[in-house]
């Protein structure tokens, strides 16, 4: 029987966890009334409001509790944060889209928040089951959202497709985390880590290969190359609100894992170091040119996700407290601006029979010019260009590349920024230079999007020109790091 008195149970610890698996029952307790369909939101972000009070009660706070299945670092603690603005992006970006869609249930919400915390959980350990089982939680509610427009055959597909994929994920990751138990008996990353070298030498095959199985079940979970092949079709069929979710939340979530167990936990293992190599060159290079033959806007931002994942998969080649930092600091830039950009096409999908495609865009500079600047800026940040935290992000990765003695690694990856130029100017040309006399439907901004667009906005250029705030707050997230 688990003593609740004593100091290991300390409730404190997954404050921030409790208070959204709080407001999500409150809304599907009373998910059956009326009137909770208009409250449903603002539940969710009373929810997140008290989690963040908790995050931020727990920063400079390193304490382990639950028997060592919970451990609350500023690593988490500033990951938890980010999966916290990244659940009020999810919560702001729907409201309108699923009123013109007839998606508005509470359940949206609900689903939301358990994926959320979900990731926190992945996020607030330095053990292996406890990290399975907080993706578990993320995932499992995230395959209801890819399907949740019921009566779309491409949303129908989104969501059995992620379903299947991510089944293989979880088992990939499930079967390593077995192996790696097997050669090392636990699964706390400090233990294998004490004792890594020892394990190495008397458990080679068994341990290389849970390492192995782990590193692709969440390669599976980032979208890397070659297991990239889910992510165009659900980006696609997904509802746009989801898909944005999709393309920051699960993301940070797997990298914040990967970050965890690689950069401290298996680090002594030298091969990693050129696997990771090969990763990163794959992944920017299948997403920057299968990006180029695109015409759908959303499928053009799902291969620009893919090659994004490998721009970070090269800080995690270099490896070392600064690369992780950068890590940190790029997830939270791409945040900003890929939300942004997404959240331009979800409102043109308010549209009556508005599909996201590129020729959707003619005719938006001349109905609506400060959208199509907002558009532009967040395509500018996508592709890296100065003054836009796009630009800050590649620089401070590639400059830790540089420093480390990784220059080939480096030309790739900024020849790769020059390729995605081209598919990214594919959607300004539509905007602006296309057909610009084409009718274009006056669009609703509510306030709940205005909004979106203001923190997207200040956060893509404000960042961009005064980045050292986020940079300190990443380099103090990998302090102590376990």
């Amino acid at each position: 029987m688990i003593d609740f008195t004593s100091a290991q149970i300390d409730f404190s610890l997954i404050a921030p966890e409790i208070a959204l698996l709080a407001a999500a029952f409150v809304i599907l307790l009373f998910a059956s009334f009326k009137k909770t369909t208009q409250l449903a939101p603002v539940i969710a972000l009373l929810g997140i409001a008290v989690s963040i009070t908790f995050i931020a009660s727990q920063w400079n706070h390193q304490v382990s509790g639950f028997y060592g299945m919970v451990t609350c670092d500023q690593f988490g603690v500033s990951f938890k944060l980010l999966f916290a603005i990244i659940a009020i992006m999810g919560v702001l970006i729907a409201q309108k889209y699923l009123e013109a869609k007839n998606l508005n249930r509470p359940e949206y919400y609900a689903l939301l928040l358990f994926s959320t915390m979900g990731m926190m959980v992945m996020a607030n350990t330095t053990d292996l089951v406890v990290i399975f089982l907080g993706l578990e939680i993320m995932s499992v509610p995230l395959y209801v959202l890819a399907g949740f427009a019921r009566r779309s055959l491409e949303s129908n597909e989104a969501g059995i497709k992620y379903f299947i994929m991510g089944a293989f994920a979880s088992a990939f990751l499930l079967m390593g985390i077995a192996f790696v138990f097997g050669a090392s008996e636990t699964t706390d990353l400090r233990r294998i880590v004490a004792d890594f070298s020892f394990n190495l030498s008397h458990s080679r095959a068994l341990l290389l290969s849970g390492i192995g199985f782990i590193l692709i079940g969440f390669a599976f979970k980032v979208g890397a190359a070659p297991f990239h092949s889910w992510v165009p079709d659900v980006y696609q069929g997904a509802p746009t609100p989801v898909t944005a979710f999709f393309s920051v939340g699960p993301k940070a979530a797997g990298f914040a894992a990967l970050l965890r167990i690689f950069s401290y936990g298996f680090n002594e293992v030298e091969l990693l170091t050129n696997l990771f190599w090969g990763i990163a060159v794959l992944t920017m290079i299948v997403g920057n040119v299968l990006a180029l033959r695109q015409t759908n806007v959303k499928r053009i931002l799902a291969y620009s996700s893919i090659a994004h994942a490998g721009y970070i998969f090269v800080a995690l080649t270099v490896g070392g407290s600064n690369a992780i930092s950068s890590a940190i600091f790029y997830l939270t830039a791409y945040t900003m601006f890929n939300v942004g950009g997404f959240a331009i096409v979800t409102l043109l999908e308010t549209r009556s029979k508005a599909k996201p495609e590129l020729s959707e865009l003619n005719g938006m500079a001349k109905a609506h010019p400060y959208l199509a600047a907002l558009l532009t800026l967040f395509i500018f940040a996508l592709a890296g260009f100065p003054p836009t935290v796009g630009f800050i992000g590649k620089f401070y990765i590639f400059s830790e590349a540089i420093n480390n003695g990784f220059i080939w690694l480096t030309i790739i990856g900024v020849m790769n920024s020059f390729i995605s130029v081209y598919y990214y100017f594919k959607i300004l040309r539509a905007t602006y230079f296309e057909n610009t006399d084409a009718s274009f439907a006056k669009l609703e901004l509510a306030p709940s999007m205005l909004l979106l667009f203001i923190i997207c906005a200040l956060g893509t250029l404000g960042i961009g020109l005064f980045p050292q705030t986020i940079i300190n707050i990443s380099q103090k997230a990998i302090f102590a790091f376990l």
